[in-house]
């Protein structure tokens, strides 16, 4: 195998293994490092899902050829930027008169800047000593997100969207997300890929950049701000210029980076395919990861507010695991990505959920619920069911002190769910 078709893989500053990619054969590999092998420390990083077993032979992948994984295994794939962070990756190849890109170099740029703490050599250097302009990020990305042709043709500033890709290209989703880190002292924004030192603040910061009457990201501020009165475990959030929303990075905490996986990572479970997509599976996977149990009773709350306000789009990556050091176990993550998940002011005759819940996606009961929680042991499921009904008067006195439109919120409430 050439050696441009493969990639060190590191953690914790130690190399763990090499990933390898055939692209001719549509099959990748990966071999851990013997030094990583003959070690007492991080034996628990790639949890026994049957995809990455621990031996010092090469093991061959060729399961993950599709768009989520891109032949690779999904461990990894989870460093990968998704949609949006796609869009800015294009558009900086542009720039740079490269058109394809293969996984593994992909993840060579994206280096030691991923979310997570996993890190991929050789890393492309990116000029660091940069500050962030808020509206020329805003600006370039509307540029971007209407992307349609080349980047050259669209006029971008090189300096400008190498500045964008530095941030954007490193967040998953479909949304516009940037990483920022701000200066805890001196209020200095810098890209958030650059520095985790316990100097900073560390956002993930989902930008405001449509002219609509759906104000999405102050709606995600107010659900989590509820989540956390409800005793669900979020990181501190904020609104920037009362429209941004920032929130603080769960995979820098202590001036440490936190190795993480999403359910999607940590299974192979494609988050686009409805085949495991089911909280049944998720549950399992709590059991199967000895999670502690007041986490696996949150994380039905989780789900019983899913339920009742709108978030539909719970998928399988937008659930994650915590890595332990000290203890080489894993915990679950704080929640994310909770929101009223369709745009309330478009008519949505039968939503379907990300997640089923019962083997179900749609017209989800009380008895349902109880299933779940039946099944795996959740005490006083009726009195957490009450406790997130009770807080829908909250939840909407916030939305309107947010200057929320009061079309939008009873739209929204013709999709709240009452399972008492």
């Amino acid at each position: 195998m050439a050696a441009n078709r493969i990639i060190n893989v590191n953690l914790f500053g130690r190399e763990i293994g090499r990933i390898g990619l055939q692209e001719d054969e549509r099959r990748s590999s990966f071999q851990y490092s013997p030094e990583y092998l003959e070690g007492n420390t991080l034996r628990n990083i790639f949890p026994s899902t049957g995809i990455i077993k621990p031996t010092k032979y090469v093991q061959m992948f060729s399961q993950f050829d599709s768009q989520t994984f891109k032949g690779i295994p999904p461990q990894f794939a989870d460093s990968l930027p998704d949609l949006f962070g796609s869009i800015i990756f294009r558009a900086w190849l542009e720039t740079k008169e490269q058109s394809k890109i293969n996984v593994l170099q992909q993840l060579a740029y994206v280096g030691n800047r991923g979310m997570g703490a996993l890190e991929y050599r050789p890393s492309i250097s990116l000029t660091e000593d940069v500050t962030l302009d808020l509206d020329e990020i805003i600006e370039v990305l509307r540029e971007v997100m209407n992307f349609k042709q080349s980047a050259s043709e669209q006029s971008l500033d090189h300096q400008a969207l190498i500045n964008i890709f530095k941030i954007g290209s490193s967040a998953g989703g479909a949304r516009p997300k940037i990483l920022i880190s701000e200066h805890k002292q001196t209020g200095r924004v810098i890209p958030g890929d650059v520095e985790y030192s316990d100097a900073y603040h560390h956002y993930l910061v989902k930008l405001a950049i449509e002219d609509e009457d759906y104000p999405r990201e102050i709606i995600e501020y107010c659900y989590a701000q509820t989540l956390i009165e409800l005793g669900v475990r979020m990181m501190e959030s904020k609104l920037v210029e009362d429209k941004h929303f920032a929130t603080m990075r769960y995979d820098r905490q202590g001036g440490e980076k936190q190795h993480v996986l999403t359910a999607t990572g940590m299974t192979g479970w494609d988050y686009k395919n409805p085949t495991n997509s089911s909280y049944d599976n998720l549950f399992k996977l709590c059991s199967f990861l000895k999670i502690p149990h007041a986490q696996v009773e949150e994380l039905y709350k989780r789900m019983v507010f899913n339920v009742c306000y709108g978030n539909i789009d719970d998928h399988l990556k937008n659930h994650s695991f915590i890595y332990n050091r000290e203890d080489e176990r894993w915990e679950l993550s704080p929640a994310y990505d909770v929101t009223f998940a369709l745009n309330p002011l478009i008519n949505f005759k039968e939503p379907r959920r990300a997640l089923s819940i019962n083997g179900k996606r749609s017209q989800i009961t009380l008895d349902d619920a109880l299933k779940i929680a039946d099944d795996f042991t959740i005490k006083n499921p009726l009195g957490i069911v009450k406790q997130v009904q009770a807080c829908s008067e909250q939840l909407v006195r916030r939305l309107k002190d947010h200057a929320v439109p009061r079309a939008v919120i009873e739209r929204m409430q013709d999709y709240f769910v009452r399972l008492i």
